[in-house]
């Protein structure tokens, strides 16, 4: 099963990255994801099942631990894996 999360953390700042949004970046980038598309008001990416998954979990303990108050995401099926 292929997964797309789209996902934003808060609180916002928008003269410079707050730390928790530099770390939700990382996750994303380092966790082996297609379609990763990063921005200053929400962010998307799409994979397998597991990886993204992962990914959710690492996303959500990492940004709270760096000082986010808020973490809105939503998770949709896209397709099987492979297709």
């Amino acid at each position: 099963m292929r997964l797309r999360v789209e996902f934003t953390t808060e609180p916002f700042d928008l003269d410079e990255a707050p730390a928790h949004a530099l770390v939700a970046r990382e996750v994303i980038e380092a966790a082996g994801l297609d379609a990763v598309d990063v921005g200053p008001f929400g962010n998307t990416a799409e994979g397998g099942a597991d990886r993204v998954l992962t990914a959710v979990d690492s996303l959500l303990r990492r940004t709270l631990a760096s000082g986010a108050t808020r973490v809105s995401l939503q998770v949709n099926v896209v397709g099987e894996e492979g297709a």
